[in-house]
Order: structure tokens, then sequence, then C-alpha cells
């Protein structure tokens, strides 16, 4: 009977390192691929036709969290340099009473964004999803994703391995609260977008094409 006890606790105890050394190696990986396309100097940034913004929280009364406004303020400051045209707001928009991507666009107008440069994705639940449908409902084949520099590991690893030309333009801006629970929720979030490529997931909705060179007004609610 100990014998057993003892090899059903090697065999936790194995299992569980497996997985950490898995999730480690996943991780580095993800660095490793993304690090040349990483930049905070918007004057050594290239230029793409979109800027890819992920969506976060959003409040009740259609104001952003920190981490969005400063997603949203730093893929400004790229519009107004020249090195984007087209805004893509990807968020979650599944209920009625939940809307990151219309807060977004709300917050775009305010600071003089023409509403023609601006584009909703009301299915971006995730950052595959995000990513997947830039390429397949949006038709966005280059682009500049903006988002806090703990994210943009996994979103340019799954953008360059769906074969888009995909930056990264770092918009921390301060420190966030909660930071280590994200970081550490990125470690998982990684292995599940490593899953997800390999076995090229769809994500849950697609549907017809809406081209960001188009009419912004088709992706509209």
């Amino acid at each position: 009977m100990r014998k057993i006890f003892h090899r059903i606790i090697f065999s936790g105890l194995w299992f569980g390192a497996s997985l950490l050394l898995f999730t480690l190696i996943i991780n580095l990986y993800f660095q490793h691929v993304a690090k040349n396309y990483i930049y905070s100097d918007i004057n050594k940034i290239p230029s793409a036709y979109t800027a890819l913004i992920p969506g976060s929280l959003v409040y009740g009364d259609s104001s952003l969290s920190l981490i969005v406004r400063d997603r949203v303020d730093k893929a400004i400051e790229l519009y107004k340099a020249g090195k984007i045209k087209r805004f893509l707001v990807s968020g979650d928009h599944g209920t009625k009473k939940y809307d990151e991507v219309n807060c977004m666009k709300r917050y775009l107008k305010e600071q003089g964004i023409p509403e023609d440069d601006i584009f909703l994705d009301h299915a971006g639940f995730d950052t595959y999803s995000s990513i997947v449908r830039a390429e397949k409902v949006f038709d966005a084949r280059d682009m500049i994703i903006v988002s806090q520099d703990y994210h943009l590991d996994r979103a340019l690893y799954i953008a360059h391995q769906k074969g888009l030309t995909a930056y990264g333009f770092i918009a921390d801006k301060r420190k966030y609260a909660g930071m280590k629970i994200f970081k550490l929720r990125e470690y998982l979030a990684n292995v599940k977008a490593f899953f997800f490529v390999l076995f090229n997931i769809s994500p849950h909705f697609l549907g017809p094409e809406i081209p960001i060179t188009g009419d912004s007004r088709l992706s509209y609610d």
C-alpha cells in the first residue's frame, strides 16, 4: 500500500514538473518569436495599414479602464504620426449590457478620429479570435497590435503563425493594478494559444467579410 502511495505521489510530482517545464518553454519560445517585432519608439516602428486594439475591461458608464485607454491613446499616436490609416477595435460585445468595442469607438471619436477610419470587431472574445478575425473577416494583412508589453508576445506569435505582417507597439504608460495576476494568466493563455494555432482552431464567430479598406459602417451594430 505504501509503495502504491509513493508511486502516486511521484507520478503527480513528475506530471506537475513536466507541465511547468512545458509552460516555461512555450513562454520562452513566444518571447523569442516576438522580440524583434516589439517597439516602444514610434519613430522606429514600421508603418502598417491597421492598428489592432484588443479590448479589455470597460465600465458601466462606458468609460475605459486604464489598460484599454492607454491602448487606444497609443494607437491615436500612431495615427497622428502617419504610421497607420485604420483602427480595428476588437473586443467583447457578447451582450447588450457589456460592449467593449463601442466604448472604444466613442472614445476615439471624442479624440477627433473620423468615424470612417474606425472599424469594430464585436466578437474579439480573446486575442486569438481578434487576430484570426482581423485576417479572415476584415482582410487585414499588415497591422500594428497596440497593447501592454506583457500581452504582445502572444499576440505577435499568433499573428506571425497566421502569416500576417505584424508589429507590436507597447502601450504601457503607468503601473497597473493586478499586473501580477495578468502576467500569471498570460503564461497559461500562451499555452492555450499554442494549441489553438497548432490545430488551426476556428473562432466561435466569423461572418461576412468587411474589408478594412472599405466602408467602416458595415462593421457597426
